[in-house]
């Protein structure tokens, strides 16, 4: 182990991490339902899926044997002039779940692309349409991905310093925080009113990069339908929301008006292989309804459709709307609302809010929160003794578990939270 770690360290880059300075990795050789198994047989519970995309633990034998019969099928084609059954098939099943307004499936390869595809295919929209919209609105806070599109429409600040100058002009409305709906749904309003907006996109109900930030539907639903009565297209990314993860299939279903472009990945597979998807409506697809050239969405990957993803995606999909997994999802949301209420009373927790199967517990601690806090160094390690991942943001804890998450094991996580507000 000692020399995988040195090599480890002598080649690669790891994501998120600066090169001198941080802990070193944790070598993981397997995993098995919530736990991450070391060489040395130590198991800790990934409390936090892995960065939000296993949805039925690691190593699911359901999505490990559809990507096994696939893969002595067909693993890779071309997806430009030809096609597949997992694509299709997973096409169908989307549509199924997804908002009915949705009708047309382009596939990508993270959420990074999905949300790249979705501006690029809002902004060709409007070129095909001839019509000269091209400005686009945000929300403060908001995180889209680490691709030049999708950092444009993202938060300026520590992660996008140095590529302002080539990021697009953006306006950015305040976070719709208690109290600031009023004022939110009033400057929204003002900046389409000259009707030269061609977007507005949004992580639907939380900011999750952000803090795992919490808003009310209601606010949501007065923004699109001020949107699309001014005639924008409404994105919604929800490549951290969907498949369950606020307690409805898709946070897109807490509103009444629905969005134009929905971007979905990470837990699209269960968490087994990278695969995005950007879904639009009819109304979108008709722009580019058309033989000419110039009016093709000229996008595409190498691995776009890639049948080993699309089998995991559709085995994963099968597994979702079981009904086992269905009152798992509606348990652990249960028990995160219980525990959030209990956790409002701790004098060092500055807020905790639940919402689905998500938890954010806000801690006191005398700093800005922000992803840099110092807190986050402590909250980490903390956790990671006790074997559980627990990948702070900043001072905020979030939980966010595997479905397959089982009550002795949702305990050990509380009650290590407890423990460290105890320690603070």
């Amino acid at each position: 182990m000692h020399d995988l770690l040195k090599k480890d360290g002598e080649m690669i880059w790891h994501p998120f991490t600066p090169l001198l300075g941080g802990d070193q990795p944790v070598v993981i050789s397997s995993g098995e339902g919530v736990y991450l198994i070391t060489p040395d047989g130590r198991k800790i519970i990934d409390a936090v899926s892995s960065w939000w995309v296993n949805l039925h633990g690691h190593s699911n034998p359901v999505i490990a044997k559809a990507i096994t019969v696939q893969a002595l099928k067909l693993e890779h084609v071309i997806f430009a002039g030809f096609t597949h059954e997992p694509a299709v098939k997973l096409a169908e099943n989307l549509l199924s779940i997804l908002p009915q307004n949705q009708s047309r499936i382009f596939f990508s390869d993270d959420g990074s692309t999905a949300v790249e595809v979705a501006v690029k295919m809002a902004i060709q929209f409007w070129h095909n349409s001839k019509k000269p919209k091209k400005k686009i609105i945000a929300i403060d806070g908001a995180y889209h991905g680490d691709t030049f599109g999708s950092m444009s429409v993202g938060e300026r600040g520590l992660f996008t310093n140095p590529f302002q100058p080539f990021l697009f002009d953006v306006e950015f409305i305040k976070f719709p925080s208690v109290g600031l709906e009023a004022e939110v749904i009033e400057q929204f309003a003002s900046l389409v009113k000259g009707n030269d907006v061609a977007a507005f996109i949004y992580e639907p109900l939380v900011q999750g990069a952000a803090g795992m930030r919490i808003y009310d539907a209601v606010v949501l639903d007065s923004l699109i339908d001020i949107a699309h009565r001014h005639e924008l297209l409404c994105i919604a990314d929800e490549v951290f929301t969907g498949f369950g993860r606020t307690g409805k299939l898709f946070a897109s279903e807490y509103c009444s008006n629905k969005p134009d472009i929905i971007a979905v990945s990470k837990g699209i597979t269960g968490g087994a292989m990278p695969l995005g998807v950007t879904s639009c409506s009819a109304q979108v697809v008709k722009a580019f309804h058309s033989d000419q050239m110039d009016q093709t969405f000229f996008h595409g990957h190498s691995y776009t459709a890639n049948p080993l993803a699309c089998a995991a995606a559709n085995a994963s999909f099968d597994l979702l709307m079981h009904a086992d997994c269905q009152k798992k999802i509606e348990w652990i949301s249960a028990q995160h609302k219980t525990f959030a209420l209990q956790l409002k009373k701790n004098p060092g927790v500055l807020n905790a809010l639940s919402l689905g199967t998500i938890l954010a517990i806000e801690l006191r601690s005398g700093e800005e929160t922000n992803y840099t806090n110092d807190l986050r160094k402590r909250i980490y390690s903390f956790f990671l003794s006790r074997d559980i991942l627990l990948r702070p943001l900043g001072n905020v804890v979030y939980v966010l578990p595997p479905y397959v998450i089982r009550e002795d094991q949702l305990k050990k996580v509380y009650d290590a939270i407890l423990e460290f507000l105890n320690s603070l």
